[in-house]
């Protein structure tokens, strides 16, 4: 059974793009108008529990996550591509990167968490664990990681847009598989070229913790600030992110 999904250009450069953790792959909508769809062709997979997957079963986990899109890869014809993934989403698309090997032309991590997780402390933990049930408390996490600095209707959003598209198991399922999961000594082995885009307000995956945790892993890898935003580029600066991926896929790995 193929993953639900929406597939958006024709271009001979494929795409794999990833959702985060709050909300389906409608939260990439934003840049579809600037989305060059005659060089490119992207597809925006939803994982099992999310959106158009909703109803599908799964272990909710990174591999499988990864497993998924590589079979949407499969089902649509693509023998090579490049993954971008947000939040949760760039930590399994650095697992494609392993599972996947040298079918993947290049990965791009938007805000992304890496592959050997997040080590909140204790108290921290148990805040986003309760976003499962609290909205106060999801409110507190999404508007840490927009960096304080929008008005509440952003928050709002983002938290309202998560409740309607994803089940409540497979919301706390995920949490556990992207902050708890390790894979980074297998991520080590993977040389594909690799950017990492932080947002300048980021209040979570800021760039002191991405420029400590992915050079360690990714020797090859870009890190780039995206300015005049947070953890939502794709909301924040649609088209300055598009800008930026596009850019990067043409140089890195270009048709």
């Amino acid at each position: 059974m193929t993953i639900g999904h929406e597939v958006i250009g024709n271009g001979p450069h494929k795409i794999v793009v990833l959702h985060g953790w709050f909300g389906d792959h409608g939260i990439w909508s934003a840049t579809y108008p600037f989305l060059d769809t005659k060089a490119f062709s992207y597809a925006f997979p939803d994982y099992r529990g999310y959106g158009t997957s909703r109803s599908m079963g799964g272990a909710h986990t990174m591999k499988e996550i990864a497993a998924d899109a590589i079979a949407l890869a499969d089902h649509l014809g693509w023998k090579k591509f490049s993954v971008i993934g947000h939040s949760m989403g760039g930590m399994a698309a650095q697992r494609m990167a392993v599972d996947a090997g040298g079918r993947v032309r290049a990965v791009i991590g938007v805000t992304p968490v890496p592959a050997s997780g997040v080590p909140f402390p204790p108290e921290v933990d148990k805040m986003f664990a309760s976003v499962v049930s609290s909205d106060e408390a999801g409110r507190m996490v999404i508007g840490g990681s927009l960096g304080q600095r929008l008005v509440p209707a952003v928050t709002e959003h983002i938290l309202q847009f998560a409740r309607r598209t994803t089940t409540a198991d497979a919301f706390a399922d995920y949490y556990v598989a992207f902050s708890k999961t390790d894979f980074s000594t297998e991520a080590k082995t993977v040389r594909t070229p690799m950017l990492v885009l932080v947002g300048q307000h980021d209040g979570g995956v800021n760039e002191e913790f991405v420029r400590a945790s992915f050079p360690v892993l990714y020797p090859q890898v870009q890190i780039e600030i995206l300015p005049n935003c947070g953890h939502y580029p794709m909301l924040e600066t649609p088209a300055w992110l598009v800008t930026r991926i596009e850019g990067f896929l043409s140089q890195a790995a270009p048709a």
